[in-house]
């Protein structure tokens, strides 16, 4: 059997579809610059901007799964993420493994209503902009017949392990179980969509084995009928334990924030994401695999469950 490739080992989905794969007796190699060891997994330091790296990572892979995360910070975005699609698709026509691109919904902009894989490109940030020209890079070169690949998008997620890079374990569990107030972004009344990390983890491997999955974009497993910033602290509080208090944070505190803290600046061109409804729409997935994504009330016990066990 050949070997299956992550790329971005260190991250909470790498390592969990790391973990995935191992489970289901698939040799696994993990890459990043400074991976750490895991059982059961090759592991192989490499550095994904660099072209020759790059190809020493994916030969001898049948399936590469892209999942590399880099700092949040578009100016480092835009100059690592053009050099990177252009490795990842020359090592992959190389190599005729198939590529499995781990994406976010910033390329879609501002929409009104659910965010399907029909949804055209219609960024309204850089960081949108910059996903936009990948994705339809990647695509591209699908459609000349020259790789073998496939898009795999999640909406902003939450779950167990996600304390870095999801603003719902950081703005709501986290200040929760320390006794603080929840933080919500701009506006606590619009629907938000939360992908459960489990369900992206799960929704990745099934594509990554499924031969019918390849050369088209597919939206991981989101539970529907998501809630409003101030139900998901209530939820959150009551697993915890605690009081539902809150504050949201207007764009103009984002913005003096960001005078501080480069994080906080990357954040507020995406704030349109928290002030609108921001739906996500999995059913082609759910179709195709008969998979019920978690629901938000088992997402949200399971998350805080997870603070209380290991804090």
């Amino acid at each position: 059997m050949s070997i299956h490739t992550v790329l971005g080992a260190g991250g909470v989905i790498a390592d969990g579809l790391t973990r995935e794969l191992i489970r289901h007796q698939i040799p696994v190699r993990i890459v990043s610059r400074h991976p750490s060891p895991h059982p059961g997994a090759i592991t192989l330091a490499a550095d994904i901007t660099d072209e020759g790296q790059t190809l020493e990572a994916i030969k001898g892979s049948s399936v590469v799964y892209c999942c590399i995360g880099l700092k949040y910070q578009y100016s480092i975005w835009r100059q690592s993420w053009p050099v990177i699609m252009n490795n990842l698709i020359s090592a992959c026509r190389q190599t005729k493994a198939r590529l499995l691109f781990f994406d976010n919904v910033y390329m879609y902009g501002l929409v009104k209503g659910p965010m399907t894989e029909e949804t055209p490109y219609d960024p309204c940030s850089r960081k949108g902009d910059l996903r936009a020209r990948i994705a339809t890079q990647l695509m591209s070169e699908v459609r000349k017949g020259n790789i073998t690949a496939s898009i795999a998008r999640a909406a902003d997620f939450y779950g167990p392990g996600a304390d870095r890079t999801s603003v719902f374990n950081i703005l709501v569990f986290q200040r929760l179980y320390k006794g603080q107030k929840a933080q919500w972004l701009v506006n606590t009344h619009a629907r938000h969509s939360f992908t459960y990390t489990e369900d992206a983890i799960r929704g990745l491997f099934l594509l990554g084995n499924d031969e019918s999955s390849w050369n088209q974009a597919w939206h991981l497993p989101t539970a529907s009928s998501p809630m409003t910033g101030a139900e998901y602290i209530d939820v959150a509080a009551s697993v915890l334990g605690k009081s539902p208090l809150s504050m949201v944070l207007p764009k103009w505190m984002v913005r003096m924030g960001g005078l501080f803290d480069k994080t906080t600046a990357e954040l507020y061109e995406m704030l349109y994401q928290y002030e609108y409804d921001y739906l996500f729409d999995s059913s082609k997935f759910e179709r195709a695999y008969g998979f019920q994504p978690v629901s938000y009330a088992e997402g949200v016990k399971e998350t805080a469950n997870a603070y209380m066990k290991i804090r």
